[in-house]
């Protein structure tokens, strides 16, 4: 399985009547398992734009940004979630924040770009959770890529006050992109498919 590595930028212009600084988020995709390609229509433009809508609306202020989206597979996947979370098997997304909490604030220096972190998306995982809820590859993937975004913004769901905050922020990033929100109330879907 060759790794295809593609670079996407997206700039995000200011609001003249609100400010002169800008936003904008440089995106690496790599597609370390060839079978994303396969699996669905424009996986990198998919992963570009569920990033680039959780980066516009995560952000509290201008900031200029680089991360990476990495499509693996089930085993790349598992591999990092033992060594990092202690954790044995695959899990749908991997975030992994270049900050993290007691750590200085993100710069909002336009000139030097902040590094936020990389999200790591395992092939397997994805489609199986997506097949079990009966939702498309696309709209998972999607709503896995604006999760872990989310969590490389700081935004968390390990309690009660800090899933008040993220989860409707991510139904309604998502509902700009036509995914339903994945938080309803469905007798029929797995806990499983939530990250």
């Amino acid at each position: 399985m060759a790794a295809i590595n593609l670079r996407a930028r997206t700039m995000t212009a200011p609001d003249p009547e609100t400010s002169d600084e800008t936003e904008s988020l440089d995106i690496d995709i790599v597609v370390k398992d060839s079978r994303w390609a396969t699996a669905m229509d424009d996986v990198i433009e998919t992963c570009r734009a569920a990033a680039c809508a959780a980066f516009s609306a995560g952000i509290s202020k201008p900031l200029v940004a680089e991360a990476a989206v990495v499509l693996a597979d089930d085993d790349f996947v598992a591999a990092l979630n033992r060594q990092y979370r202690g954790r044995d098997g695959a899990t749908n997304v991997l975030s992994f924040a270049a900050t993290g909490p007691g750590d200085p604030e993100i710069p909002a220096v336009a000139s030097v770009p902040a590094l936020l972190g990389d999200i790591i998306v395992a092939r397997e995982t994805t489609v199986r959770e997506a097949a079990a809820v009966g939702i498309s590859i696309e709209h998972h993937l999607r709503h896995l890529v604006v999760h872990g975004m989310l969590h490389l913004l700081g935004f968390d769901h390990m309690t009660d006050e800090e899933a008040a905050e993220m989860e409707p922020l991510e139904t309604q990033v998502l509902a700009t992109m036509g995914v339903a929100d994945p938080y309803r109330d469905d007798a029929d879907r797995p806990a499983e498919a939530h990250p």
